[in-house]
Formats: structure tokens, C-alpha cells, sequence
């Protein structure tokens, strides 16, 4: 059980790292500067944290842990 668990917060982090790099990479091509493009990266990031947080709590609600 603990290894799903595990697989699940590496995909989370893993898609939270891409997400991050293309909002950089993105910024970037539109002209912003580096500290810009990396500010807008590391919002990105800490949405995709924040909304993966937010689901789990509201999926632990619906479905308690046996």
C-alpha cells in the first residue's frame, strides 16, 4: 500500500517539476527576464502542489482510510 502511495507523490512531484518548466521555458520565449521566468516557474510549481494537496484532503473525506 505504501509503495502506491510513494509512486503517487513521485508522479505528483514529477508533474509539478514539468508544469514548472514549461510556465520557465514559456516566460522566457515571451521576453521576461530570468528572475521573472523564475518566480512564474515556482507559482506554477506551488499551484500544482497546492491543487494535488487540496485533492487528496477532500478524496481522504469522501473515502476514509480502512
Amino acid at each position: 500500500m505504501y509503495h502506491v502511495v510513494l509512486l503517487a507523490i513521485a508522479l505528483v512531484m514529477l508533474i509539478a517539476l514539468l508544469a514548472a518548466a514549461t510556465i520557465g521555458k514559456l516566460a522566457r520565449l515571451e521576453g521576461a527576464t530570468y528572475p521573472a521566468a523564475l518566480t512564474r516557474a515556482a507559482a506554477a510549481f506551488i499551484a500544482v502542489l497546492t491543487l494535488a494537496t487540496t485533492t487528496a484532503a477532500a478524496l481522504a473525506d469522501i473515502f476514509p482510510p480502512v
